[in-house]
């Protein structure tokens, strides 16, 4: 188990692990989070069950939640990222002292390729909800839950790093950080000012501090303002296969040598997202997409990030034949990130969007609340009755 490892690799990074156990609980296929962090017991998905332990990573996240968010608290969900931005950047840190600064940096990037898809489609008419600190005055947490507060908190927290020395000056500040507010909620000002006080010891960081553009990374619209300058080596790799498959025809892209340069799991759920994010997919028709899938075993696989980002190809070419398969998957699990995209695309499709909303009628009892009413929001149905 890589669990134990997670953990020596957390503690480097926060300091002593506080709460005495560690175990891990997987919840029925309605749980709607990919975990949740219960000090002493972590919840998680079904779906992480992959078979080749490439989903393993949402265990560190959960482990890194016993020092953000668990031992130092988000006082309130306008201010989220201080729990989950705080979460994955730690994540990232375990991830790269496992398996090296190229795959924590990769880890990153594909972060960004789901903000993107994200703020897309789910946020695309909230840009508002978008911001690092957004205002809940007059909208429910959940209607706010996005990817926006993991992503964008942990790429400002990575351009803090790199601002201010790296992370031989960054860590020792962190771990300072959750000891100062350990048992305690904290709002951003509190974190903020944590990192004047440390960082203003050294005069020669006042000129670091001064580049911090604050008001445009916590109440900006859309992407981060600045993306670090991550090692891009293993998504080049995936970048060069949506390419092709993006910009050619089916015998074009059959001819490719590329082909035969293998992916990891991890590199293949990149790959259909960035193929995703493509304006344009020339001549995607189901002989296009069956090669797709016979090309890099897909109905092998059970992965539930790759089934989940194919099955919304089949929504992209509009393949009517495969909604079964489709529905299937929506149906197999009701994790938040994977079924409120599939049915938001599906609400975009005029001739899919009856057979979703009969659908979700038929299983809206099997979903916790919180996944019935998001859906419901997502199909424009009025309540999720």
């Amino acid at each position: 188990s890589q669990t134990a490892d997670f953990i020596a690799k957390a503690e480097e990074i926060c300091g002593p692990y506080v709460w005495g156990r560690y175990d891990l609980l997987v919840m029925p296929p309605s749980f709607p989070f990919g975990g949740m962090e219960n000090p002493c017991l972590t919840f998680v998905t079904p779906t992480l069950l992959a078979g080749d332990k490439s989903l393993a990573t949402v265990v560190a996240h959960e482990i890194a939640h016993s020092w953000t968010g668990n031992l130092v608290t988000n006082r309130n969900f306008e201010h989220f990222w201080l729990n989950e931005g705080f979460t994955v950047f730690v994540e990232g840190k375990i991830v790269g002292r496992l398996s090296g600064n190229a795959s924590r940096d990769f880890h990153a990037l594909h972060g960004l390729s789901e903000l993107t898809d994200c703020i897309k489609t789910q946020l695309a008419d909230t840009p508002e909800l978008t911001k690092l600190v957004v205002d809940l005055s007059d909208c429910s947490p959940d209607d706010a839950f996005s990817t926006v507060p993991y992503m964008k908190g942990s790429t400002f927290l990575r351009y803090l790093e790199d601002l201010l020395g790296g992370p031989e000056k960054f860590e020792p500040f962190f771990r300072s950080y959750l000891n100062t507010f350990k048992f305690k909620s904290v709002l951003t000002n509190d974190f903020k000012k944590a990192l004047y006080d440390w960082f203003r010891e050294d005069p020669k960081n006042e000129e670091f501090l001064s580049r911090i553009d604050w008001d445009l990374w916590l109440f900006g619209t859309g992407m981060p303002p600045v993306i670090p300058n991550y090692d891009r080596s293993l998504l080049e790799a995936c970048q060069k296969h949506a390419k092709l498959w993006a910009e050619n025809d089916i015998e074009t892209v059959k001819a490719s040598s590329l082909l035969s340069e293998p992916l990891t799991s991890i590199q293949l759920i990149e790959f259909l997202a960035q193929l995703l994010e493509k304006k344009t997919i020339q001549g995607l028709t189901p002989e296009k997409v069956a090669l797709l899938d016979q090309t890099y075993r897909i109905h092998a696989t059970k992965n539930a990030e790759i089934r989940f980002r194919f099955v919304r190809l089949y929504i992209r070419a509009k393949m009517m034949d495969k909604m079964d398969e489709i529905l299937a998957f929506a149906n197999s699990n009701f994790r938040m990130k994977f079924v409120r995209p599939i049915y938001k695309e599906l609400a975009g499709w005029p001739e899919a969007k009856p057979i979703a909303v009969e659908n979700y009628n038929k299983v809206k009892d099997q979903m916790m609340t919180v996944c019935a009413y998001t859906v419901s929001k997502d199909l424009g149905l009025e309540t999720g009755k």
